[in-house]
């Protein structure tokens, strides 16, 4: 290879690192599915459908749907098919460790008046829900919420990592949503929380985030019998 080849090359390898594969951003929007509360736990999943649903073809999903197995959001079940995964009791406390130490480090951290308004908008949206009596918008709202959050760092990396924590927390929820109101009470939480950052108190926001996700844990535990 010349010297002259060496800058397109490098420039077209940085290309691909930095733009996502088709099967990439085709995993990226089954999480955003996942954490929005679009598919349930044990739901069956076929590349034909999602292939369809997202226009692209079986072979991409099929690669998506092995990013996601690899990250146990779905399962390989031997002549059944992939489906959406219930994820164990013993997943919890390794799903909370990942969000202390993100999100509070991220509140810590503080953001732009852009981002901080984000939060506020992801609380004003779970009131409107809550108002409405929309429990599942009340659900999606709060996922927005702690994207919100962790979005306060700037990175790109730990907003990838946050969409499959959010996915994974929303197969744990699914379970503890049998009870019509169990995200009301996360409603004045996430109020005191975002008033806390926009007075730029940001170590009592994130106190009161690391309290939030400790009673937010045991609440989980007691729903799946740990």
């Amino acid at each position: 290879m010349t010297t002259s080849d060496a800058g397109p090359r490098a420039a077209a390898a940085r290309l691909r690192i930095a733009v996502p594969s088709v099967a990439d951003r085709v995993a990226a929007e089954l999480r955003r599915m996942l954490a929005e509360g679009e598919l349930l736990p044990g739901t069956r999943l076929t590349e034909s459908t999602v292939a369809e649903d997202l226009g692209v073809s079986r072979n991409t999903v099929r690669e998506a749907f092995a990013e996601l197995a690899a990250e146990r959001l779905v399962v390989r079940q031997p002549n059944r098919g992939v489906f959406v995964a219930s994820l164990a009791p013993g997943d919890i406390h390794d799903v909370y460790t990942v969000r202390r130490a993100i999100e509070v480090a991220a509140l810590r951290g503080g953001g732009s008046a852009e981002r901080i308004a984000a939060v506020r908008a992801a609380v004003e949206e779970g009131k409107a829900a809550a108002a409405a009596g929309d429990e599942e918008a009340l659900g999606t709202a709060n996922q927005h919420f702690h994207r919100a959050i962790v979005a306060l760092a700037g990175s790109r990396r730990l907003d990838t990592i946050m969409a499959q924590v959010l996915a994974e927390m929303r197969l744990f929820f699914h379970r503890a949503t049998v009870d019509a109101h169990f995200y009301r009470g996360y409603l004045d939480d996430n109020d005191h929380i975002c008033a806390a950052l926009e007075a730029g108190d940001t170590e009592r926001a994130a106190d009161l985030l690391l309290a939030y996700l400790d009673r937010s844990e045991q609440k989980q535990a007691a729903v799946h019998g740990k």
